[in-house]
């Protein structure tokens, strides 16, 4: 990869990431509204909207490789990633249980969780 194609790589990454910011904004305010914000279902819709697209993106690419490499990165890690990082995490999941690593799976998806749930609280704690 050249110096001028690795820096267009991270201005697209960088420009989906920005679009994909927005949208999460979006459709966590219209979520909000329409729920009254009793749970965070705007957290929640923009998870699963996130792991939908990133299935379909992914099995997308694997099958046909639609795309080159530079839009796949924009796509994933640039609109997806400022989108929700949820959804790496399901894909990464998935891609473990694909596999049957099961203990790998099951051992990534609960440290993942319980670790992020107690920095949360360090975090916290920290500050408090």
């Amino acid at each position: 990869m050249t110096m001028m194609s690795s820096v267009q790589t991270w201005i697209w990454i960088a420009l989906a990431g920005a679009v994909g910011t927005v949208c999460r904004y979006a459709v966590g305010r219209w979520m909000l509204n329409m729920t009254g914000g009793a749970l965070p279902w705007g957290t929640f819709a923009v998870n699963m909207i996130g792991c939908l697209l990133i299935g379909i993106v992914a099995a997308s690419i694997e099958k046909q490789a639609l795309v080159s490499p530079v839009v796949r990165l924009a796509i994933i890690v640039g609109f997806l990633g400022g989108f929700t990082t949820f959804s790496s995490f399901a894909l990464e999941g998935y891609a473990l249980t694909h596999t049957h690593d099961w203990l790998a799976a099951g051992g990534y998806i609960v440290l993942t969780n319980v670790i992020g749930l107690g920095a949360v609280w360090a975090g916290h704690r920290l500050v408090a």
